[in-house]
Order: structure tokens, then C-alpha cells, then sequence
């Protein structure tokens, strides 16, 4: 008996969970326009597990403003379940004996209830089947299914798209892809998406950012019973004054915190696995920055350069400066991309920048006067020939030396000098404490190579460790001459070696 109850208690929990993650902006300043959050809503059928209603509408990658999110969540207890686009006419699918997913999606559409300016997203823990033509359909950037891809192109039944058209056009029994067309816009597809206990931290995350407790560490979670308790009280929607009322009557809210300043939230993507982040919602879009079209998983595609990039970013973080200089930073990036930020965001800059860290559990705020301190780095020195260039071997997370030293060997002979720089105790995913113990590190990665550069020089970086550090080390470039940050092709997807990527 447990064998069926237990999935079904998780499935309930995650379900209540992404509810969570959602209601936390009512109480966000910085999202204004979320003004409604609706757990088991009455309507529509199959999308209505989780309602986001906004006003103003929020922007999309449509014509026109989403005014309400109806998700369908899709949990399983492991990750052996896949889709393709086949199983979208599949009832079996979404747990029914007569409607598939895109039956009850026309259903929906149908409901003189749902406004024009909808969208409906099936949100899912299953993974899109490799090679099936689904994958190819679902954006990178926000599930949105790509209408311009199934349509454009051969309009017969026989091409790859051809074939989806029809398997679905005759199921819908439309007479045209106009309608199957029309049917489609505004659909979403969330696969692969958080596990259980991702979603505990990320509320968890979300709830201590608004001035609520987080809860990571006991053996229950405390609001996977609030919402069966909104259920039997059969509250299930909640606006702005309901939760903050809610929140108190709970007593959900952080003991006597020192108010801090409202931080304009800024978010910088360019890591193309899954879709988009939910912290990239918490930013405003012109303070959004997604180079993720750039990227093929770590690698810029093909006509990319690394220069192109850094020009594209460079205005973007200039203009953030220009609205706000209290600043609470999202970077789900690349090193170099932090470190770029960094440079922008420098000491000159009057910026006070604070950055949400992620963890392997959770993420938490950091910045550099956190109070979560360490010792000091361990610093040591190699001479490595006559040039006049410094390299810098980073190792906080992980030990990369002897990768670095063959890296320099075969194709950097302009260096003199290797700084090699570690916490004390070695690397490791803990070795740093907080910000404040990032603060020190940079601190005296910059101080050293002070100390050996030369005139003219480059410093060449390579760093593992967490993307904050990389941002603070970033606010040291003036003091580094110029700077030419590395990444590491992680996975070994090319050759498991550094790329350079632009000069600072």
C-alpha cells in the first residue's frame, strides 16, 4: 500500500511546492504585476493545478502580454519517464481515459472563462525522448512551443514536421493547420524539470528573499501542510493582502530582520541546459540579459565569438548602472560572464551588489560584508620562463593545476609566472564560507598578481569556483592589467581543455 500512497503524498507535495515558488512574489516589491496565486483552481480542466494571474501582463516572446500562467505539474518518483511529441494525444499521458494533453488544451482555450492573453505550460519531471522531433519544437529559452518551426518550411505530411502536423491535426479532427496553428500558441513544455527536494530549497530560497522562513533542514517540510491546509479551509487562491495576512496569522515571517535596502534584482543567463530559470522571472526584462541563443550546452555555436558576446554584455550592464546601483544578482553564467560583471560593477561603480549563490541543496544571498568569513588563501609561486605575462590557477572547487599547467605549456609561452591559489585545506564545493570569504580571496588574488605582473602584460585566468567570486575578482581588473579569463570544458564535450574567451 505505501508503494502507491507514498508517490502520490510527493506528487501532491511538489505540486504545492511550485505553488509556493510562485505565491513568494506576492510579497516581492519588485513584482507588482503578480497579483493572484491559485492552488487546485476550479477551472480550467487539466490546467489547473498552479494559476499565476498579473496587472499588468507580463512579457513574453509572443505579440502580447501573458495576463494569467495555467500550469499542469507532472510529477514522477524517478527519471524513467520520457515523452515525445506522440504522446501528446496520449490521455495516458496526463493521467486520463478520454482527453490527451492537447484535447484538454483546446478545452481550455475554449472556456469563455480564460482570457485571450493566456498561457498554459505543462510542467513535468519526465524527459523529452533524445532524437524525438518534440525536442527540436520545445524553445530552450521558455518552453514555448516553436510555432515557426512546425510550420515553416515543406507543407507536406511526409516531411519530419509534416508527419507531427498530421498525427496532430487528425487527432484535433481540424481541417486545417490554421486551426492546429492557432490551437498551439501560447503552449508551453517544462520537462526535465526540478526534483522534490530541489523545490524545497528553491522555496525555501525564494520565502527567506521576501522576509519569510526557509525551512532545509527538518525532516518535514512546514508548507507542504500549509497548502493541505488552505485546501481544507478551501482557501486555495491568494492575492497580495491574503498572503501577507496569511503569512502572519502563520507566523512565516523572519524574527526582527534589519530592514535592508530594496535591491533592484538583475539576471544574467547563458547556460543553455533545461529552460528558462525561475530567478530569471524575479528580474525586470530590461534587466534580464539572455545570451543563451549564443550557446550549444557550454559552447558557443558555430560564428559565435566570445568578443561578440562580451560587446553584446558590456551596454547591457552599463544601462543596469544607469536605473539602480543597489543591485541583488542572478548568474546562471559562465566565469567569464561573472567576471565581466565584476569589472562593470567595479569598485569605482557605487554599486552594492549582492548575489544569490547556489548550493547543492539550496542557494543563499552573498555578498562581500555577509560576515561569513574565512582564513586566507594559500598562495604559492612558480616560475614557469621569461615572458612577461601571470597566470592564475584558481582552485576552489576543485583542484584544475595540472590541467592549467599543460594548458600553459603547449600554448601560452608569453607566461613567466604561475600564482597558484587555494583555500586553506584545499578545494572543495564548502571551502568557501560565504561572501565575505570570497571578498578575501579575490582580495588576495589580486594583491599577488600586483606583486609579479609586469608592463604590458596579460593575466591570464583560470578559475574554478563559484560565480561569485568570479564577479568579485572581477572588481579587482583594474588592478591586473590586462585580464584574459579561461573556460574549461567541463564533460570533455570537445577536447576537456581551457578556451580563451575576450581580453579586459
Amino acid at each position: 500500500m505505501a508503494d502507491a500512497v507514498i508517490p502520490r503524498w510527493h506528487g501532491d507535495d511538489y505540486q504545492s511546492r511550485f505553488f509556493w515558488l510562485h505565491a513568494a512574489a506576492l510579497r516581492d516589491p519588485q513584482r507588482p504585476d503578480v497579483v493572484e496565486v491559485t492552488f487546485e483552481a476550479k477551472e480550467p480542466k487539466a490546467f489547473d493545478d498552479v494559476v499565476v494571474r498579473y496587472d499588468p501582463g507580463r512579457p513574453s516572446s509572443g505579440p502580447y502580454r501573458i495576463t494569467v500562467d495555467y500550469h499542469q505539474v507532472k510529477w514522477h518518483s524517478d527519471h524513467s519517464g520520457h515523452f515525445g511529441y506522440e504522446r501528446l494525444i496520449d490521455p495516458d499521458f496526463v493521467g486520463g481515459k478520454t482527453f490527451s494533453i492537447l484535447q484538454r488544451l483546446a478545452q481550455a482555450k475554449a472556456n469563455p472563462n480564460v482570457p485571450k492573453e493566456a498561457a498554459f505550460t505543462l510542467v513535468t519531471t519526465d524527459q523529452i525522448t533524445q532524437g524525438d522531433v518534440l525536442g527540436e519544437l520545445v524553445s530552450r529559452n521558455d518552453g514555448r512551443l516553436r510555432i515557426h518551426k512546425l510550420f515553416d518550411g515543406t507543407k507536406t505530411d511526409s516531411s519530419r514536421m509534416g508527419q507531427v502536423r498530421k498525427l496532430w491535426r487528425e487527432h484535433m479532427k481540424f481541417d486545417s493547420d490554421d486551426k492546429l496553428k492557432e490551437l498551439l500558441t501560447d503552449f508551453f513544455i517544462k520537462p526535465n524539470s526540478d526534483s522534490l527536494e530541489d523545490l524545497r530549497g528553491r522555496v525555501s530560497e525564494k520565502f527567506r528573499l521576501v522576509g519569510l522562513l526557509g525551512d532545509e533542514t527538518s525532516s518535514t517540510f512546514r508548507y507542504d501542510q500549509a497548502a493541505r491546509n488552505l485546501l481544507v479551509r478551501s482557501i486555495n487562491g491568494l492575492t497580495r493582502d491574503a498572503f501577507d495576512r496569511l503569512c502572519r496569522e502563520e507566523n512565516w515571517l523572519q524574527p526582527d530582520t534589519p530592514a535592508g535596502p530594496d535591491r533592484m534584482n538583475v539576471a544574467i543567463r547563458s547556460f543553455t541546459k533545461g529552460v528558462t530559470a525561475a530567478d530569471m522571472l524575479e528580474a525586470a526584462p530590461e534587466n534580464t540579459l539572455s545570451l543563451v541563443r549564443h550557446f550549444n550546452l557550454r559552447h558557443p555555436r558555430d560564428g559565435v565569438t566570445w568578443d561578440a558576446l562580451r560587446d553584446e554584455a558590456l551596454p547591457f550592464l552599463e544601462g543596469v548602472l544607469e536605473r539602480g546601483k543597489v543591485l541583488r544578482l542572478f548568474l546562471d553564467a559562465h566565469s567569464s560572464l561573472a567576471f565581466l560583471a565584476g569589472t562593470v560593477f567595479g569598485f569605482k561603480s557605487g554599486a552594492d551588489v549582492e548575489f544569490l549563490q547556489k548550493g547543492r541543496a539550496t542557494s543563499i544571498v552573498w555578498n562581500s560584508a555577509d560576515g561569513r568569513d574565512g582564513p586566507d588563501p594559500v598562495v604559492t609561486e612558480e616560475v614557469m620562463g621569461d615572458g612577461k605575462d601571470v597566470a592564475v590557477s584558481v582552485a576552489v572547487t576543485r583542484d584544475t593545476i595540472a590541467d592549467v599547467r599543460s594548458y600553459i605549456a603547449e600554448n601560452l609561452p608569453s607566461v613567466g609566472r604561475l600564482l597558484m591559489v587555494a583555500p586553506e585545506g584545499g578545494p572543495g564545493p564548502q571551502s568557501v564560507a560565504g561572501g565575505a570569504h570570497a571578498a578575501r580571496i579575490a582580495d588576495a588574488v589580486a594583491g599577488a598578481v600586483a606583486k609579479v605582473r609586469r608592463p604590458g602584460g596579460t593575466t591570464h585566468l583560470f578559475v574554478a569556483a563559484p560565480n561569485a567570486f568570479s564577479f568579485l575578482l572581477g572588481q579587482h581588473a583594474d588592478s591586473m592589467g590586462m585580464c584574459a579569463p579561461y573556460e574549461f570544458d567541463f564533460g570533455g564535450r570537445v577536447d576537456g581543455l581551457y578556451r580563451p574567451t575576450f581580453t579586459i
